[in-house]
């Protein structure tokens, strides 16, 4: 399947090579490559009342299909410890895996996404180890269409992105991310967006976790029926 997000076309950015990368054309390796059903970023593992999430994950709501991955959220029939209702939804998570993939100082991260419509999703690229390690390469809320959330948590530093042009729901774009000592710089569509100036430190690194999370309601919309929440990932690629 051929996407906008392909104008990447495979080509390394200047200087690095491809050490990692996953084109979903094929099922999800899970177990080896990928673990959907736990992440040590929520409190139970399998489900997260804090962080203002009503996700529970389930593994099979990530399907592959034509080199696309997508991530589908479903009410879940289930109450969270704070008493709202949950929402099954996907992750992907290198954690616990048997390959046990990490990003590290250096690297440079990149995916193609198609950024969702239904009220209430929440998409993101982040890493997480240890309690923290969090760089977020990117988060989504539809309510505001046409932003992107950008932060680096190690070192606290973060901006608003906002392309009337480039970012909105259901279009294809592909964000990149530089974890470097002394700056993590992040990219849209091959143009550099937003340099941090803090980094991430000499030995930093940390697993990669890509997800649809589902809004509570304190900071953005909920879900405002019980129709599927969608959202698709066309690769992701780590280059040293």
């Amino acid at each position: 399947m051929t996407t906008s997000s392909d104008t990447s076309a495979r080509c390394a950015p200047r200087g690095r090579s491809l050490v990692w990368s996953e084109e979903f054309d094929a099922p999800i390796d899970w177990g080896a490559r990928w673990v959907g059903d736990r992440s040590s970023a929520y409190r139970y593992r399998d489900h997260n009342p804090d962080d203002n999430k009503l996700d529970w994950l389930d593994p099979g709501c990530v399907t592959v299909s034509d080199g696309v991955a997508t991530f589908t959220a479903v009410p879940a029939g289930r109450t969270l410890e704070n008493g709202l209702s949950a929402w099954h939804t996907g992750l992907l998570t290198t954690e616990y895996s048997a390959e046990g993939f990490q990003v590290r100082t250096g690297d440079h991260v990149e995916t193609g996404v198609r950024l969702p419509s239904g009220t209430g999703a929440w998409p993101a690229l982040w890493t997480w180890k240890d309690g923290g390690n969090e760089v977020d390469s990117f988060e989504y809320h539809p309510d505001n269409p046409h932003l992107l959330e950008l932060s680096n948590h190690v070192r606290d530093a973060a901006t608003y992105h906002t392309d009337a042009d480039t970012i909105g729901p259901d279009r294809w774009v592909t964000i990149g991310t530089s974890y470097g000592t002394h700056c993590v710089d992040w990219y849209v569509n091959g143009e550099h967006v937003f340099s941090d100036g803090t980094g991430v430190g000499p030995d930093w690194s940390a697993y990669l976790i890509l997800n649809l999370s589902l809004s509570a309601g304190e900071y953005h919309p909920a879900p405002c029926g019980p129709a599927p929440i969608t959202f698709e990932v066309d690769h992701l690629r780590v280059y040293r």
